[in-house]
């Protein structure tokens, strides 16, 4: 034993060694250090194991030269760090700046999660090419087709200065093209040998370092030593501890089994880890759930280790000894099939420290030697491709190492994780595929070298990905995408390695179900039975195998590899005739097939990848001479006849049999066909044999007669018809045609009992997509057969197989279908003669942009239509082609989207109809008369003639061997198919007196091909057509003579002309008997004419009814307003109506109360001007003069020059600073009006659903007392008083003799101590009646009288209650505490002033059509009836508080608030007005005026506008104080409106004269800005209280104010706005003495008390300018562009995965993330965001599902985004990854819903129309 334990101890490191004994050398110090560290961290990784990890192989990387790789000589690393981010921190040797540029080395930057990614499909060799964001936009790519995408997962890397992958040079300035790389790659093309090799080449040992790098830094030789064993041992570490893990994740059934696993533990301890690894079907909460149970871990734990599975990929959930209980938890979890292994914590612990080493060797790659960026990588490369050197291990029972030497002469480390790949996780597999990424752009040699290697093993990793990896995303399969698509790759792989070979192997042994133990076997199943029920087939995952190969087969280079060397086809035949006739249908005739089976899905997935592959297998022999391709054609057809005459077992003997063929009359001939029935045999869809074929035949320009003859061959017919015989070739086409007959059935109806699998695979094989696949390669066939064997015989086999020949022999009686099955089934049958005649593109071979013109000329000749619904129409493979936009530009306009729901939409070009054929055979039935009709409407336009004749266009056929195809127009099979379609037609119609269904179509066909064989046989087929008789001796043109005059076949008369006529060139003799000529004097059509003027009057006499119910129905509901102006006229006695109510429907007038509905909600809307920012001063400068007229915007999409536009980003998108906003209430009407009573019924409605739905999620809240408007669905929550407006004219006082007046009758009334009793003691002259919770309101209401009439108010009251009490904390105004008089929101400022300041803010910036604000568009009667049923409501409310008065209290409350205007009522202190007036906003006041005396509003206006002059005089001061520092301001040029403000500089100080301190600071300001810019800054201050004035007084009083006739409309708004108002300007200010005396008096109360300094003096102004949104960048993915710095969550400080910014305020949040949950989490970000900043609403755009979200009081919905793609269609979650740009209507409508408050309602419109029991969120 002693012998054991010495050899041991020489091998590894025991555990129990002394620490002294550590060794000194750094590699054996790293050696021990991780042979011990296992035990003595007690098994438990945490981040300070992960750091110890990292300092010990640093050190054991540099040695004693840390100096050449960090700045500082004695630095080392900083715990937790990586040497990159250090050297890119610390700017070492330029890291962390740009590369410097070396001509040849491609960019390589490797994507991180969420990156930017660009495609140009114009410049990119194929799909795989991308490019990083700095690499694309320093490239030219205007107008090219480019797609822009977000990485999904790290890894990847752009494509740019790698020669290959560019179709032509992309110059980017930072990558510029190098000759020697250039010549690498020729070099590598050029040395491949003919021939495959099947035996394995070994892989070149070294490759040289990459040459021509200029910054190479000198190494000591003993570091490059210690680099590369270093680096070595590192991998070994790896590779030693993957052997062990296991390949998936299983749990062990019991202890025995557990003990027994392998493992690396030398003491063989019994501590054990419990894993969960990552996969795609559980949730988080499922998760977190599950690891709470089973561990006893709290939910946070729990819910970190949940994140960290999905994050790396699996997470340890416990560590213990105890066995049972871990594997009980681990058979738990099973259950829900989650991925868990359970494994020795030693082995866990190691598979952590592999981890660890991972993620070092990956930051290796991304650091620096010096200067030198390349070193590392090229050390690392080189250890990778080295073989790997193994540790001796002994007492451990040995892992399940794959033999990789079986496969491999030299098998290396590269080569054991590739195949180890799949044992790894998440966060490691990514790591290690940047690792490779990184190796492969070193050189040319280095891409080769890793492609062998991946070559070699990729049986065993396509193994791995399709039978036992848990997550396929992160499989080391997708690198081949990487290598793939390199043309000198794939041709150095395909040539040296024989990949093509294996992965044909791969594919036929796996749907072969030829597997073992999770092994697809390499030697061939001697039975190649394939069960289409099988898992393979079942499996998603082979899609990526077959895309490999196309990939593969894509190169240039491969496909002349392919043409060239007759093994590919031969192998490549073996596999499609796997395939051949999978999954047979057979027609169920009696009762319904029992069980509708849906395997049919997945073997047509299965097909079609693989026909995908044969098309471009197809296309490789382009490059063949006539040999190969002869050759090609020569072994598929051998194969598809050894199949198909079952000679192989391919085919089930059971359901096929040996074709036989018959003999069968026609005319005047016997025919020898194919025996089969359709509607009895065994018909499969997939003939991959046979879809090959078509595709070698397609090759026309090599199979011309020209070039077979060099060859011995003397045409297409002697090529097939000298090997086989003529049973044989029908045999051939025998199959494809069975599968048109059926389909003609499916179609005609008689499959119906099949169910639906039939008509599913039918819809597929048909599909406009998928056809090119497999439909449009069987039709070829069958029209390549007419050129090789007698056209009568293949037109006699087509009857056969259709049922028909019974029916073209005039035998009616005698067919197998009846009815219409047997006119659909001859519509069918033409429907495919059509084609085959008349379909030239494969038969001419045209080129590829020729055919991408023909299919969109065709699916655009219906109508105009969106890009998506046109590439829907056109096959998969030419929209992905280079050239479909270019072509569709061509032949089509584009009409950009207008409106907010347009799309974009392409038009055919005029020029483009000529290019139509009505009978092209894509076409459906319908679309085809569609088109028809549009093409003769079109004729008749230009020729005049009534009823034009759509000629078939020539075949123009020139040469190949389809030249002869028009030759068998003249076959008289045919023309016995003529003469017969027409004659039953009419002998069915003739007989059953109606024509039968189908008969239509049947004629249209049927000359569709006469006209076609006299375009192109005129000569022959005229004489044929008259000398041929058929039944009853007639012959073809005597029938169609005879359907000359019938009047039942009128609307084939001008064709019926053009043929005879046609025919009469040719035989004039011919036709002239048979055909008639009416004399032009007949009385007959008069008849007609008669009939048809008596229907038109008929018709016009209902159409004038029609109209006459319309126009009176349209004023029934005209909007109430019309209805209201004409009552105003009616001045008789009645009672005048305001329309009707709109639940009883009944007239609405003063006997019954009733209402508008409306809806208060608190609202942040309005916006104060931030003295902090001067961006924002500078926008003040630049304002237009006049907001009521619209700016012109540019509304061209997609946006001219966007990308310059784009280039400034700003910080959180120029959204307004959310601190600045203030807070209050906003009401809003929808327009209509209900009774009181007919409110509370169906309130208690609403009431009543909430009851009997209880889990739907309601779009109203009944706490918050809502309902929905029933009739528009808008939100609403109270009930307003409906008011005509006071008719009041002007008060003829001038302005001084009222005030003298109003001071005297103030003087002359009695004290009112009442009254002084109901206002704010602090002195602001506000009455406590009008707030919204003062407790006097509830006594007012209980008084008996008073309940009925208050019903109406109460909704108001509540409301604004409801929201006063929760939100104290977001007003600033002092107001008395609650349960005094007078607590809560002051209604006049917070809710009046509120809505009519909000209304005004909405306005800015849009047509007040000629007038002024008030006149607007915006501001509609609904709004000023609204206004007027606020102030009713204030009246109302003051009415309750003084009852006993005989006015309802208004002359006192009139009193009051001239006293509180006339300054000197408050110049003593001892009033009840000690606060200054300057501090309350004038508008206020105003208003208060309006709800209780609005006859004298006009004077009380004129004092309100000049206390708002000073006061606004006085927030500036507080503002530019501030900004004063600030020197970038636009200077205005001068004054630009002396005529409004005079002499500013007097007028600004004597407002301030009053206070010493305050009056300096006025001094100061005003030097620093000048008086040009104060009076412009003055100017737009007050603009808004003008504008809010007159939307107030024209509400009230209307007449009182009418428009002036300014005559221009270049009057600036505020001139027309003081003329309106009736205001005197501030330049008349010297000639007016008593507004002077007012003015000196409020400033004087203002300026004593600012020094006196008792209260806060700070006013605060309005933001003056147009309200904007944040500002997105007009091209959606310059979002991404920088955003790590744009889009950033302050909460989490990260760049969320799901971005939401907040369209408000401009900040970004994590949308529907566990990161920044509230702390109970039931709220998100966005929901706490909304909050701070909207109040209760928020508008986000929700940056990955690139939505808007509108949220609104715990519910929200999405709507459409306001960016489109270039095609004017919206992209939702970028799944089609087109650049998308803002559309300008639609991003102001976002605009104009958050101004307008519509938020609410939007929300409320959608969850009402959708019954949703999930919320919101599922929407």
């Amino acid at each position: 034993m002693s012998s054991f334990i010495s050899l041991f101890n020489t091998s590894r490191h025991p555990v129990t060694m002394n620490p002294r004994d550590r060794p000194s050398d750094p590699l054996s110090q790293l050696r021990y250090a991780l042979e011990t560290m296992p035990s003595s961290r007690k098994y438990i990784f945490s981040p300070a194991t992960r750091a110890e990890v990292l300092s010990e192989l640093y050190d054991a990387f540099w040695g004693p030269y840390s100096h050449l790789f960090l700045p500082l000589s004695n630095s080392s690393l900083p715990m937790h760090a990586t040497l990159s981010s250090v050297q890119a921190d610390l700017g070492f040797a330029g890291a962390g700046s740009e590369d410097p540029i070396v001509p040849g080395r491609p960019c390589g930057h490797i994507f991180s999660k969420g990156e930017s990614c660009f495609r140009c499909k114009d410049c990119a060799l194929d799909d795989s090419c991308v490019l990083c964001s700095r690499c694309f936009h320093s490239s030219d790519h205007s107008d090219h087709n480019v797609s822009f995408f977000v990485a999904q997962q790290a890894g990847g890397c752009c494509d740019c200065g790698d020669i290959e992958a560019w179709r032509k040079p992309i110059s980017c300035p930072f990558h510029p093209p190098a000759p020697h790389v250039q010549a690498q790659i020729e070099q590598s093309l050029n040395a491949v040998d003919a021939t495959p090799r099947a035996s394995q080449r070994s892989i070149s040992e070294e490759i040289p370092f990459v040459e021509d790098y200029p910054y190479r830094v000198a190494i000591p030789p003993d570091l490059r030593d210690l680099m590369s064993r270093t680096i070595a041992y590192a991998l070994d570490f790896i590779l030693d501890t993957l052997d062990y893990s296991p390949d998936e994740a299983t749990v062990p059934s019991h202890e025995a089994d557990l003990r027994l696993q392998p493992s690396a533990d030398p003491m063989q301890k019994d501590q054990y880890a419990i894993i969960i690894w990552n996969d795609d079907k559980h949730s988080f909460d499922e998760v977190i759930k599950l690891i709470s149970e089973t561990t006893g871990h709290d939910r946070k734990t729990a819910s970190i280790m949940a994140y960290s599975i999905d994050d790396v990929g699996r997470e340890i959930i416990d560590i213990n000894g105890d066995v049972p209980r871990l594997l009980e938890a681990a058979h738990l979890m099973t259950k829900i099939e989650l991925g868990v292994t359970i494994r020795r914590a030693y082995d866990t612990f190691r598979e952590q420290v592999a981890c660890v080493i991972i993620e070092w060797l990956l930051d290796l790659t991304r650091s620096r030697l010096g200067a030198d960026t390349l070193i590392i990588k090229e050390i690392i490369a080189a250890e990778l491709l080295s073989p790997r050197r193994r540790e001796n291990t002994f007492f451990t029972p040995g892992p399940q190492v794959p033999n990789l030497a079986a496969d491999l002469a030299r098998p290396c480390r590269i080569d054991w994780l590739f195949v180890y790949h799949t044992r790894l996780w998440k966060k490691p597999r990514i790591h290690l595929k940047a690792i490779y990424a990184s190796i492969l752009i070193l050189s040319h040699p280095h891409k080769i070298a890793i492609a062998s290697h991946f070559a070699s093993t990729y049986h065993r990793v396509a193994d791995a990905y399709l039978l036992v990896d848990r997550e396929a995303e992160t499989s080391i399969k997708y690198f081949a995408l990487q290598l793939f698509t390199a043309p000198s790759v794939a041709l150095h792989i395909v040539s040296q390695h024989d990949l093509m070979t294996r992965l044909l192997d791969i594919i036929v042994n796996f749907f072969t179900n030829h597997i073992a133990d999770k092994h697809i076997l390499t030697t061939a199943p001697a039975q190649q039975d394939i069960d289409v029920e099988s898992p393979p087939f079942r499996s998603k995952r082979f899609m990526p195998v077959f895309s490999d190969l196309r990939y593969l087969c894509h190169n240039r280079p491969v496909q002349q590899l392919i043409a060239r060397n007759p093994a590919f086809i031969r192998k490549f035949v073996k596999v499609c005739q796997v395939f051949m006739c999978i999954n047979p249908n057979k027609r169920v005739a009696s009762s319904h097939v029992e069980y509708e089976t849906d395997v049919w899905i997945s073997v047509f997935n299965v097909t079609l990848s693989l026909s995908r592959v044969i098309k471009v297998y197809g296309e490789a022999f382009a490059f063949a001479n006539p040999t190969q391709l002869v050759g090609a054609i020569t072994t598929v057809v051998r194969e598809i006849l050894a199949v198909c005459t079952l000679s192989t077992d391919r085919l089930d003997k059971e359901k096929f049999s040996k074709p036989m063929l018959h003999e069968v009359e026609f005319g005047d001939a016997q025919y020898q066909i194919v025996d089969f029935n359709v509607l009895e045999g065994w018909v499969s869809f997939h003939h991959s044999l046979h879809w090959l074929l078509a595709d070698l035949l397609k090759h026309v320009d090599i199979l011309s007669e020209e070039s077979l003859k060099e060859i011995g061959v003397s045409g297409v017919r002697d090529l097939f018809l000298r090997p086989f015989n003529e049973g044989a070739i029908l045999t051939l086409i025998d199959f494809p045609l069975r599968v048109l007959a059926m389909i003609a059935q499916i179609r005609a109806g008689l499959w119906v009992r099949n169910g639906f699998p039939i008509r599913g695979q039918l819809l597929h094989y048909r599909d406009f997509m998928l056809r090119e696949l497999c439909y449009d390669q069987d039709l070829f066939i069958l029209q390549s057969s007419l050129i090789i064997l007698d056209p009568n015989i293949i037109i006699v086999s087509i009857l056969d197989r259709f049922g028909l020949l019974s029916f073209f022999r005039g035998e009616v009686e005698k067919s197998p279908y009846e009815g219409a099955h047997l006119l659909s089934m001859v519509e069918e049958l033409l429907y495919v003669l059509i084609t085959i005649l008349g379909e030239r593109a494969s038969a001419t071979k045209l080129p590829f942009q020729c055919a991408i013109r023909r299919e969109i000329v065709h699916a655009l000749a219906a109508g105009p239509s969106s890009f998506t619904d046109l590439a829907k129409r056109v096959s998969e493979r030419m929209v992905d082609d280079v050239s479909f936009e270019c072509v569709l530009k061509d032949v089509s306009h584009f009409r950009a989207p207008e409106s907010t729901s347009d799309t974009g939409v392409y038009e055919l070009k005029d020029e483009a109809y000529d290019e139509v054929d009505p009978f092209t055979f894509h076409y459906t039935r319908n679309k085809r008369e569609e088109v028809e009709v549009i093409l003769k409407n079109r004729l008749r336009k230009k020729t005049g003639v009534k009823d034009p004749v759509i000629v078939p266009k020539p075949l123009t056929i020139a040469s190949g061997p389809f030249s002869i195809l028009p030759s068998v127009l003249e076959s008289e099979a045919l023309l016995q198919v003529m003469f017969y379609a027409i004659y039953n037609v009419i002998s069915l119609t003739n007989s059953a007196g109606t024509a039968p269904p189908s008969a239509e179509a049947i004629l249209d066909q049927t000359f569709q091909l006469i006209m076609l064989a006299l375009v192109e046989r005129p000569s022959v087929f005229s004489h044929v057509s008259v000398i041929k008789p058929f039944a009853e001796e007639k012959k073809l043109a005597d029938i169609i003579c005879a359907m000359e005059h019938d009047e039942k076949y009128k609307p084939y008369k001008s064709r019926i002309d053009w043929v005879l006529t046609e025919i009469s060139k040719h035989v004039p003799e011919g036709v002239q008997p048979p055909r008639k000529v009416l004399s032009p004097a007949a009385p007959a059509p008069d008849v007609e004419g008669v009939k048809k003027r008596a229907a038109k009057a008929r018709q016009e006499a209902i159409m004038a009814e029609m109209k006459a119910q319309q126009a009176s129905f349209s004023l029934n509901f005209e909007e109430e307003e019309e209805e209201n102006d004409q009552d105003m006229d009616e001045t008789s006695d009645e009672l005048s109506s305001y329309g009707t109510c709109i639940v009883c429907q009944e007239d609405l007038n003063e006997a019954k109360a009733f209402g508008s509905l409306g809806l208060v909600q608190p609202s942040r809307l309005l916006r104060k001007h931030p003295d902090s920012h001067s961006q924002y001063l500078n926008e003040l400068m630049t304002m237009p003069q006049s907001l009521d007229r619209a700016s012109p915007r540019d509304t061209t999409f997609p946006p001219a020059n966007a990308e310059e536009l784009d280039i400034a980003s700003s910080p959180n998108f120029d959204g307004f600073p959310a601190q600045y906003t203030r807070f209050g209430l906003h009401a809003s009407v929808c327009g209509h009006m209900m009774h009181l009573d007919c409110f509370q019924v169906y309130n208690s409605s609403v009431r009543q659903r909430h009851r009997s739905h209880a889990t739907r999620n309601h779009p109203e809240n009944i706490q918050r007392k809502e309902y929905i408007c029933p009739l528009c669905k808008s939100l609403g929550n109270v009930l307003l008083p409906v008011l005509h407006p006071n008719n009041a004219p002007a008060s003829r006082i001038p302005f001084p003799d009222w005030i003298r007046a109003a001071g005297i009758s103030v003087l002359k009334s009695k004290p009112d101590s009442v009254m002084d009793g109901l206002q704010f003691r602090s002195g602001t002259g506000e009455f406590v009646f009008w707030s919204a919770q003062d407790p006097g309101y509830g006594a007012a209401v209980r008084k008996p009288e008073a309940v009925a009439s208050t019903k109406m108010l109460d909704t108001l009251m509540l409301s604004s209650r409801m929201v006063s009490q929760q939100t104290r904390h977001l007003r600033e105004r002092p107001e008395p505490e609650v349960g005094e008089r007078g607590a809560g929101m002051y209604l006049p400022e917070d809710l009046v002033g509120y809505t009519i300041s909000a209304i005004e803010v909405a306005a800015r910036g849009t047509d007040s059509s000629g007038g002024i604000v008030a006149d607007s568009l915006s501001l509609s009667d609904t709004q000023s009836r609204m206004i007027r049923g606020l102030l009713a409501s204030l009246t109302r409310l003051s009415a309750l508080e003084l009852d006993g008065r005989p006015d309802g209290g208004r002359e006192s409350v009139k009193q009051a608030i001239i006293k509180r205007l006339l300054p000197e009522w408050s110049r003593t202190s001892l009033t009840s007005f000690s606060y200054p007036l300057l501090l309350r906003d004038p508008f206020t006041v105003l208003i208060e005026t309006a709800a209780v005396a609005p006859e004298m509003l006009q004077h009380v206006l004129i004092l309100c506008y000049y206390a708002c002059l000073a006061r606004t005089v006085i927030g500036m001061v507080y503002v530019l104080n501030k900004a004063r520092t600030y020197s970038a301001f636009q200077q205005p040029a001068a004054r630009a409106h002396a005529d409004i403000f005079g002499d500013v500089r007097m007028f600004f100080m004597s407002v301030v004269r009053h206070s010493p301190v305050f009056e300096h600071t006025a001094t100061l300001v005003f030097d620093a800005f000048g008086e040009a810019r104060i009076e412009k800054m003055l100017y737009a201050f007050t603009l808004p209280f003008l504008r809010r004035a007159a939307i107030l007084c024209r509400s009230v009083v209307p007449l009182t104010f009418p428009t002036p006739l300014l005559g221009a409309s270049n009057v600036n708004e505020y001139k027309r706005l003081l003329a309106t108002l009736g205001i005197p300007p501030l330049a008349d200010l010297p000639n007016q003495d008593t507004l002077q005396n007012a003015l000196s008096g409020w400033c004087a109360h203002y300026g004593h008390s600012h020094a006196a300094s008792q209260l806060n003096c700070g006013v605060v102004l309005d933001y003056a300018a147009v309200y904007g949104i944040a500002r997105l960048p007009l091209i959606l993915d310059n979002l991404f562009g920088e955003r790590d710095k744009v889009m950033k969550c302050h909460r989490c400080n990260t760049v969320p995965t799901d971005a939401a910014i907040c369209l408000i305020c401009g900040v970004t949040c994590c949308m529907a993330s566990h990161c920044c949950q509230d702390e109970l989490g039931l709220r998100g970000e966005c929901n706490m965001h909304t909050r701070d900043c909207g109040g209760a609403i928020g508008v986000y755009f929700v940056v990955k599902r690139c939505s808007l979200l509108y949220l609104y009081a715990n519910n929200g919905t999405f709507a459409q985004s306001p960016y489109l793609d270039v095609h004017g269609e919206v992209d939702v979650s970028m799944r089609r990854g087109r650049r998308q740009y803002i559309h300008p209507a639609r991003w102001e409508e976002v605009r104009k819903t958050w101004l307008n408050h519509g938020i609410p309602t939007a929300v409320a419109r959608k969850l009402e129309s959708t019954v949703d029991s999930g919320g919101w969120e599922t929407l």
